[in-house]
């Protein structure tokens, strides 16, 4: 089982607006900021675990604070 799952893209911005990034803005893919980091989701219906994956350690968060956000 993968460590953080797939997930649809509306999913990973809520589980992202949690962990207090906000939307910067949004064309192909929505991009979020935090401060200096930002992150890019891709407008996909469903998001697979190992792109998900990606994001998760760009934006700083474990994979238990991931899906403690869930």
């Amino acid at each position: 089982m993968p460590k953080i799952p797939g997930i649809s893209q509306k999913d990973a911005v809520r589980v992202l607006m949690k962990a207090g990034f906000v939307i910067a803005r949004q064309s192909k893919h929505i991009i979020m900021r935090k401060g200096d980091m930002a992150v890019q989701i891709p407008r996909h219906t469903e998001i697979n675990a190992s792109t998900m994956g990606g994001i998760a350690k760009t934006a700083g968060l474990s994979p238990e604070q991931f899906r403690e956000l869930l």
